[in-house]
């Protein structure tokens, strides 16, 4: 019995290879929590949720990238917890960064001027992608915020790379119609 409470406290380095491997991601789990939940306090929940599980379960984990396996178990944690209380519905206030960090395609040196514009391009982008349905939503997210591949992603929401395909391209097509839709409204530059 006294081996057993010994290799209790001794996990092997597991918390330093999980601290190493899996706490850079955060920021990207966050951000992918963001877009498919309300608040804040959700995607904070989510997240948390998330490292509790892949931490618990980080025996099974096989190798290879560490990202596609933790955006895959967050998925399946906001799906979980947050789908029967239809609470898995993204605004577009809620994934605001605060104005914490640039858009993507920021440049160095932008005048007064272009960052207004992106700024409001930017915001324009988010309610854009706020509104697509759900699984055209997510795959977007997944390619074009969180940088993965189609097999990554394939993984992650579970279904074949043509899907993964499929939905991208009708995603982008979505937001490309819907981009035109607001710059004739006037609200896009």
């Amino acid at each position: 019995m006294m081996a057993g409470g010994a290799a209790d406290w001794d996990d092997g380095g597991k918390t330093a290879r999980f601290k190493a491997l899996a706490l850079p991601h955060l920021d990207e789990l966050y951000t992918l929590a963001r877009y498919l939940l309300r608040s804040r306090s959700d995607a904070d929940d989510a997240v948390q949720e998330c490292y509790l599980r892949a931490f618990r379960h980080f025996d099974t984990f096989r190798g290879g990238p560490i990202k596609p396996w933790l955006l895959a178990i967050l998925r399946n944690a906001c799906h979980a917890t947050y789908a029967g209380s239809a609470r898995l519905v993204y605004t577009a206030d809620s994934a605001a960064d605060d104005g914490v960090r640039p858009p993507l395609w920021s440049e160095a040196g932008d005048s007064p001027e272009q960052t207004i514009l992106r700024r409001h391009s930017t915001d324009t982008m988010r309610r854009l992608i706020g509104e697509l349905p759900a699984e055209f939503r997510e795959v977007i997210v997944l390619r074009e915020i969180n940088d993965l591949s189609y097999r990554d992603i394939a993984t992650v929401i579970e279904a074949p790379i043509g899907t993964v395909m499929s939905r991208l391209s009708r995603a982008r097509t979505m937001l490309r119609e819907a981009w035109i839709a607001a710059e004739g409204e006037g609200e896009a530059p």
